[in-house]
């Protein structure tokens, strides 16, 4: 069991943990959570003794071995293989010392521990691990120094995996991964066989992996018991019961403070103003919740262009005369919300650049719409800021004729507040970073807006605001992350990059996910482009109309509510006022004849798009 009690430790002059309490028993997988800043990774530190608390302790059992991903990626030229069975340092010196033991006894007590550990399979182990992390079997046997920062990150996570400490402690391991790596990881995290406490904004992770969010706010933890989604129920309930019980004891001492201030002066009422004043002195104030802050994401709205927006006819792609994908058949519209799935190395970041136009197509024809703009976000953009320019200056860079007001309310937009604004790129949080790099991919109002991994570095609530971003957004949207809960609430269609061409995925994504956790089972056959009897563009036609057919309800509901107040006004009903209470009652059936009007051309238009995308996709 892993006890933190009455835990305080402050960084300058901060508190990060005052008085703070929690015990995870042997075995739990809990998630760590918190806003941005409030001291996740210092606990790490702290549980790890890489720093010494203040006040309090934290306790394990005697020989608990602690395992993290160094923050350092493993290099060199020992192979992937290896790097990994390294990991496991009992296992390495007990074979090392196997070598060159002569003592019989000794020799005994080192093979019945190296079985205890299971020794022998560690290579199929290993090996397993890597491959569930998105390397093949030709590349485990290449040294570390072959592959770039990320992939190395993911052998330093494939080596604490393999070593399976006591208590694993993971901080975002998911921002290194692909959607299938991330996929497996919750898998395997729900199966390790010890504590695993893990700092993630992956909202699936933190539902199917761990079975208890452990929080941390106001430099308390508190556990609660069950998924992320969970947790989230139970906090808004909290925060409503809270938020009530501070108005009552605010209305409370009001009323108390208006008796004493009234009667304070009186001989006859004094003892009881006393009381009073007692009674507001024995009050424990109930401090309601305070707000979260609004994470924002505003995109600008692009003109509305013809459909096909993009359209590929049997083109091939790939790098130095070397093909990644062909026969690519594909069309974009404007509305169309695109999830790119496929395995690791398929190909869907070479489908990103060439749908960008960072790359040019080596056969075949791809037509864009004249006016086309395109916004391309991938990670290795954050990277490339420059870190001695503030968000101000980059956005200036972009938009020199435009006012600094202008300049800085695009800034707020993205929720780069006054502070951030003027603070250089390499102060600037991970998240603050990447909704930088996104407000520079958006600025021109981009018809097609690409993301490739998007998420990273974002926390939970920027995530539901991106979500409600792209929602709202007026452009085509081609997405590519490992968050699924991103991919489910953005994606109304999905492409699978697979075998070295793009076809449609036609089942769901929770079909997807079981494919990918049992990989010997065939993908699903996507259907023929030819087999489909409806046309794209009739599609594209019927969508628009339910999207002309919502915004007229909107703007007869807005009506309707208008109108609806103006006849709460109890002036209204004087005498004087009939003939004016007759026009607004007139109107006001008007609007609802037409909302009623509006709403059965809604239903008539939506029952069409559903009947010809069930027949598309027949």
């Amino acid at each position: 069991m892993l006890v933190i009690e009455d835990l305080s430790f402050a960084i300058e002059g901060r508190a990060l943990f005052s008085g703070a309490s929690a015990r995870i028993p042997a075995g739990h997988k809990v998630g760590l959570v918190g806003a941005n800043g409030t001291g996740k990774t210092t606990l790490f530190r702290l549980i790890r003794g890489e720093l010494s608390p203040e006040g309090g302790a934290i306790r394990l059992p005697n020989r608990a071995r602690i395992g993290g991903v160094a923050q350092e990626a493993p290099a060199g030229l020992a192979t992937l293989l290896q790097t990994v069975l390294d990991a496991d340092t009992e296992r390495a010196a007990l074979l090392a010392e196997a070598e060159g033991a002569t003592d019989p006894a000794r020799i005994a007590a080192i093979q019945a521990r190296l079985t205890d550990i299971d020794a022998w399979s560690a290579e199929g182990r290993a090996s397993a691990i890597l491959k569930g992390l998105g390397f093949t079997e030709d590349e485990m046997r290449q040294p570390c120094s072959d592959f770039s920062g990320g992939w190395r990150m993911r052998v330093a996570l494939a080596g604490v995996l393999f070593a399976q400490p006591d208590l694993l402690l993971l901080d975002e391991p998911t921002n290194y991964l692909d959607l299938e790596g991330a996929l497996w990881l919750e898998s395997y995290l729900a199966r390790y066989p010890h504590t695993v406490i893990v700092i993630s904004h992956d909202r699936g992770l933190l539902n199917r992996a761990v079975g208890a969010i452990l929080h941390l706010e106001g430099a308390k933890l508190t556990l609660y018991q069950g998924g992320y989604d969970t947790f989230a129920r139970t906090r808004a309930e909290q925060r409503a019961v809270l938020t009530a019980e501070a108005k009552k004891q605010e209305a409370r001492r009001a009323h108390l403070q208006a008796f004493v201030d009234r009667f304070r002066a009186k001989a006859s009422k004094a003892r009881q103003a006393q009381s009073r004043v007692k009674m507001l002195e024995k009050m424990t104030p109930i401090t309601p919740p305070a707000e979260a802050a609004k994470h924002v994401f505003t995109f600008p709205a692009p003109e509305e262009l013809s459909p096909p927006i993009v359209a590929l006819e049997g083109v091939k792609v790939g790098y130095d005369a070397t093909p990644v994908l062909e026969r690519l058949n594909l069309r974009i519209d404007q509305d169309d919300r695109i999830a790119l799935l496929g395995r690791n190395g398929e190909g869907k970041s070479t489908l990103s650049k060439l749908l960008a136009g960072k790359l040019d197509p080596m056969g075949g024809q791809i037509t864009r719409a004249s006016k086309l703009r395109v916004g391309y976000f991938a990670q290795h953009q954050v990277d490339e800021l420059h870190l001695d320019e503030t968000p101000l200056q980059h956005i200036q860079r972009q938009r020199p004729a435009e006012g600094q007001a202008k300049l800085r309310a695009r800034l707020a937009g993205f929720g780069l507040m006054a502070d951030q604004a003027e603070t250089e790129v390499a102060r600037l949080s991970g998240g603050q970073k990447a909704r930088l790099s996104l407000l520079l991919a958006t600025l021109d109002a981009p018809h097609l807006l690409i993301l490739d991994e998007p998420t990273n570095h974002l926390d939970i609530e920027s995530r539901e605001a991106l979500v409600e971003a792209l929602t709202a957004y007026s452009g085509a949207v081609v997405l590519v992350s490992h968050d699924m809960h991103l991919l489910s609430l953005v994606a109304d269609r999905l492409w699978l990059v697979s075998d070295g061409t793009v076809a449609p995925w036609e089942d769901d994504l929770d079909a997807y996910r079981r494919f990918l956790l049992a990989p010997d089972a065939p993908a699903r056959p996507a259907k023929p482009k030819a087999e489909r009897t409806v046309a794209k563009a009739d599609l594209a036609q019927l969508r628009s109309e339910v999207r002309k057919c919502e915004q007229r309800i909107e703007k007869l509901e807005e009506m309707r509510d208008k109108l609806a107040a103006k006849l709460a006004d109890p002036a209204l009903y004087e005498e004087a006022r009939r003939n004016e209470l007759d026009v607004w009652n007139r109107k006001y059936a008007e609007v609802m004849q037409g909302l009623e009007r509006a709403e059965a051309l809604w239903m008539k238009a939506t029952e069409a798009l559903d009947s010809a995308q069930e027949t598309a996709q027949a």
